[in-house]
C-alpha cells in the first residue's frame, strides 16, 4: 500500500492537468484530452520519471473507466443510424476490415496472433471520438450519425470476436455461450420496454436532485448485472458495459427531454469526470515505452500500424459516409474510422496473456492506437475544414 499511495495521488493529479494543458494549447492546435491523459500517464509511469506504480486498486478503478467508457458508447447508439445505407455500410466496413486485418497479420505472425491483431486493426475507438463530435456539435448530423455507426459496429464487432476466438474455448463452444448471452441480454432489452416507465420516469425526476439519485443507481445496477454475466459466461465485461448502456437508452426513451438531459449529465460527469480518466491515465502509466525503445524495430512499427490502421480500418469505414458526402468528408470519415484504442488495449493484453504476443508488440500496437487517437481526429476535421473544440468551449452555433 506504502508504493500506491503516490499513484492513488497522482493519477487525479494528472486527470486535473489534462483539460488545462488541452485548454494552454488550444490557442495554437486543439489536441483531445484524452491525448493528454495518455502522455501523462506515460511520464509519471515506471517508463520515465517512475513516480506512478501498477496496482490492484487503480487497476481496479481503470476496468470500471473501461467498462464506463463502453456503457457510455452504448448509450449514444443512434438506431436509426443502421437502417439503410448507412447501416448496411458500416457492417460491411467491419467485415471488410476483420478480413484485411487477419490476413495482414497472418503475414506478420501466422497463428493465434494473427487473429489478435485483425481483431486489433478491425476496431474503432468509438468511446474517444464521442466527446470530439460532442464538443464540435456533430454529434446528431449526417456525419456524426456515420461516425457512431462506424464505431458502434467497430467496437461490438471485435467484442463478438474476441468472445468467439480468443477465449481459450473452442469456437463452435463459444459461438453457443455467446448466444447465451444474447439471449439474457435480449431479455434485459425486452424487460426494458415492458417496465412500467411512466412512474419509473417520475421517480428519476424526483430524486434527480436529492440524494436518492435512483437513475444513477439503476445505471450502476444495469452495468453491473449484464458486466457479472459476461463474467461468469467467461466472455469480456466490456460486452455487458456496452449492451447495459443500450438497455438504459431504451429504458429512458420516453423521458421528458429535461430529464433525459439532467441523467446524461450526471453520467458523463461520473464517467468523464471520474473513471475514464482513470483508465487512460492507468494505460499511459502500464505502457511498456521501455521495451519499445529497446528495440529499435518495434518503435519504427508505431508509425507503420497506424498506417495499417488507416488503410484497414479507415479505408472499408468510409463506404458508410454520408449519401451526400463530398471527397474531403469521406477522408474525414475514413480517419475517424482508423481510431482505435480501448479495443486495442484490451485484445493486446489478451495476446499478452494467452503468449501469443511479447510485451513490446503489444506496447507497439498500444503506441499506434495512441497515435491514431492523437493525429486521426485532427486530420479528419481538418480536412473537413473544422476544428476540434475544447470541452469547456461553448457550442453557441449548435444551440441555436
Amino acid at each position: 500500500m506504502d508504493d500506491l499511495e503516490p499513484t492513488l495521488l497522482l493519477i487525479p493529479l494528472v486527470a486535473v492537468l489534462a483539460p488545462l494543458a488541452a485548454r494552454g494549447l488550444g490557442r495554437w492546435v486543439r489536441i483531445p484530452i484524452v491525448v493528454f491523459e495518455l502522455m501523462l500517464g506515460i511520464l509519471i509511469g515506471p517508463s520515465l520519471l517512475g513516480w506512478a506504480v501498477p496496482g490492484p486498486y487503480i487497476a481496479a478503478l481503470a476496468e470500471f473507466g473501461l467498462a464506463m467508457l463502453f456503457f457510455v458508447a452504448g448509450t449514444e447508439i443512434a438506431f436509426d443510424s443502421f437502417r439503410g445505407r448507412v447501416g448496411r455500410r458500416a457492417g460491411l466496413g467491419w467485415l471488410l476490415s476483420l478480413g484485411l486485418g487477419v490476413a495482414l497479420g497472418w503475414t506478420l505472425d501466422p497463428g493465434e496472433a494473427a487473429i489478435v491483431i485483425g481483431i486489433a486493426l478491425s476496431s474503432t475507438a468509438l468511446g474517444a471520438l464521442l466527446p470530439i463530435l460532442r464538443d464540435n456539435g456533430d454529434l446528431r448530423t449526417p456525419f456524426g450519425r456515420s461516425i457512431g455507426a462506424i464505431g458502434a459496429v467497430g467496437e461490438f464487432g471485435p467484442l463478438i470476436a474476441i468472445s468467439i476466438f480468443l477465449g481459450g474455448r473452442d469456437p463452435g463452444l463459444s459461438t453457443v455461450i455467446l448466444a447465451l448471452f444474447a439471449l439474457l441480454a435480449a431479455l434485459a432489452i425486452w424487460l426494458a420496454f415492458r417496465l412500467p416507465r411512466g412512474a419509473m420516469h417520475r421517480f428519476v425526476d424526483a430524486t434527480l436532485h436529492t440524494s436518492g439519485q435512483f437513475a444513477i443507481r439503476v445505471i450502476f445496477l444495469i452495468l453491473a448485472a449484464l458486466v457479472a454475466v459476461s463474467i461468469v459466461l467467461d466472455l469480456d465485461i466490456l460486452l455487458g458495459a456496452f449492451t447495459a448502456g443500450i438497455v438504459w437508452q431504451l429504458i429512458m426513451r420516453d423521458a421528458a427531454e429535461s430529464a433525459r438531459e439532467a441523467v446524461e449529465s450526471k453520467v458523463e460527469a461520473v464517467a468523464f469526470g471520474l473513471l475514464i480518466p482513470v483508465f487512460f491515465v492507468y494505460t499511459g502509466v502500464t505502457f511498456d515505452l521501455q521495451a519499445l525503445l529497446a528495440e529499435p524495430i518495434l518503435l519504427l512499427g508505431v508509425p507503420a500500424i497506424a498506417l495499417a490502421l488507416l488503410l484497414v480500418r479507415g479505408l472499408p469505414a468510409s463506404l458508410a459516409a454520408p449519401a451526400d458526402a463530398d471527397r474531403r468528408e469521406r477522408v474525414a470519415v475514413g480517419f475517424f474510422g482508423a481510431t482505435g484504442l480501448p479495443i486495442i488495449v484490451a485484445v493486446m493484453g489478451i495476446g499478452v496473456d494467452e503468449g501469443v504476443l511479447t510485451s513490446g508488440q503489444a506496447a507497439m500496437f498500444i503506441g499506434a492506437g495512441m497515435l491514431t487517437v492523437l493525429l486521426f481526429p485532427l486530420i479528419g476535421m481538418a480536412v473537413r475544414g473544422q476544428r476540434v473544440r475544447r470541452s469547456a468551449e461553448p457550442v453557441e452555433d449548435d444551440l441555436l
